[in-house]
């Protein structure tokens, strides 16, 4: 495998930067993928994909844990420290300035119309999540049993309103159990 150049800790802010300014209301997992995987090539899926689970097994938010995890692969600890101002700093004074016009609309005129482009907003991330799901699981399952695992968490999480950990408590074991004997039998 090739080695890819080492980015700039200037390029890693900026590219947070852009991952933190480009979604609103969630959906920040796909474009950390897009900027990380599809548009700069500083990780390739599987890299991206193994990040990704180990940002959501770790305590904090997944997305900030997945900048630290992205910036200490490509250059070590300013490496996370860059990714984690870019993505949470501009926003967050976004964020601040943006709560501050919205109570001090509340009640005003035309106040109303803020909360219907914020639940606008919800209903896009949901699309992105989706989408990018989609994309994942086209690419990172191929085989039969993977699948239907992946489709049992989604199902028992999504529709049918099971708490996520005992889900995982027990489809983890299933699906280490599954790779075991896969692995076995090739």
């Amino acid at each position: 495998m090739p080695t890819r150049p080492r980015p700039a800790l200037s390029a890693l802010f900026m590219g947070f930067v852009t991952i933190g300014l480009s979604s609103f209301g969630g959906g920040l997992t796909a474009w950390v993928r897009r900027e990380v995987v599809q548009r700069r090539g500083w990780l390739d899926d599987q890299q991206f994909l193994s990040g990704y689970a180990l940002s959501q097994l770790v305590p904090g938010a997944t997305n900030v844990n997945l900048a630290v995890f992205i910036g200490t692969q490509l250059r070590g600890v300013p490496g996370a420290l860059a990714c984690f101002a870019g993505l949470t700093f501009p926003p967050t004074i976004i964020a601040c300035t943006l709560g501050a016009i919205y109570f001090g609309m509340h009640g005003m005129p035309g106040g109303e119309s803020l909360s219907i482009a914020l639940g606008g907003m919800g209903a896009v991330a949901i699309g992105l999540n989706l989408g990018t799901g989609i994309r994942l699981a086209r690419r990172g399952i191929r085989k039969i049993v993977p699948a239907l695992i992946a489709a049992t968490v989604a199902v028992s999480v999504g529709i049918a309103g099971l708490p996520l950990i005992p889900v995982l408590g027990v489809m983890i074991p299933v699906s280490l159990l599954a790779a075991w004997w896969a692995s076995r039998a090739a």
